[in-house]
């Protein structure tokens, strides 16, 4: 009987504990936030742009967060994932047994999904700390109310899917380790020149920094982004999402399944 994609999915989680992904994770995040809580007093000098300084602090960092860590993150962990197993083997030896190429490759993705939570999380938690810390640091109450905060990196996570599942395609479509990782931070770059244009729906990478542009344009009085309907956003996100799912399903341990 072939393996429910539950099943599977708690397979593929156990064989992470050993591969360090959350330690990488852990500092990336301090690393992000570290300079954020040095340089905490260059938040007191945004009058021009109309934000408090503990609304700056937050966007400040999760902008650095949204455009390279989240999505650096997110082609490095694709690339360990598919990996993990062709190196010795494991994933011709999966798919020698009753076990759907589909099936596996939606679990593995699932994980995926799982790993930028764990992810997201981190990085909410570093946000607090940091913003403790830079408190104590320079006398002034750096926090926002969490529950603000927290939705703010949940739309984050949620606009990073389809980025992910692009990745993953990537990830699937090309074997050799260094142009996946090359070509996945490599697109992470026009994320910045297009959240001010109407091609920002069609480019996934750009959807987790627009969701922190957008959060910005909320909270300071002279800084805007071009507004985008949920409407004009949706369809796009979940068309470019179900594509490169089905396109990285046909894909996946294709050279093992010769």
């Amino acid at each position: 009987m072939s393996i429910n994609v539950w099943g599977l999915f708690r397979i593929e989680w156990r064989k992470l504990r050993r591969s360090g992904i959350t330690a990488v994770y852990f500092l990336a995040t301090l690393i992000l936030w570290i300079p954020s809580v040095l340089n905490a007093d260059l938040n007191f000098t945004m009058q021009d742009v109309g934000i408090l300084p503990e609304d700056n602090f937050l966007i400040q960092g999760y902008m650095g967060y949204a455009w390279f860590l989240f999505p650096a993150c997110l082609v490095v962990s694709t690339v360990l994932l598919t990996q993990l197993e062709r190196g010795n083997g494991g994933l011709r030896r999966m798919l020698s047994l009753p076990v759907s190429p589909v099936r596996l490759c939606a679990a593995k993705f699932l994980v995926l999904l799982a790993l930028t939570a764990v992810l997201t999380l981190m990085s909410f938690a570093a946000w607090a700390a940091g913003a403790a810390a830079a408190g104590r640091i320079y006398g002034y109450d750096f926090m926002r109310p969490l529950s603000d905060t927290f939705c703010l990196v949940c739309r984050i996570w949620l606009a990073g899917i389809p980025m992910a599942a692009c990745f993953w395609l990537l990830a699937a479509a090309v074997r050799t380790p260094v142009f996946a990782v090359g070509i996945g931070l490599i697109s992470i770059i026009p994320s910045v020149l297009l959240i001010n244009t109407r091609i920002c729906v069609f480019y996934p990478a750009a959807y987790p920094f627009y969701v922190v542009a957008n959060e910005y344009t909320k909270l300071a009085e002279h800084f805007s982004v071009s507004p985008i309907r949920m409407g004009q956003w949706l369809p796009p996100a979940a068309a470019i999402t179900c594509t490169a799912l089905a396109a990285a399903c046909g894909l996946f341990g294709r050279e093992e399944r010769r």
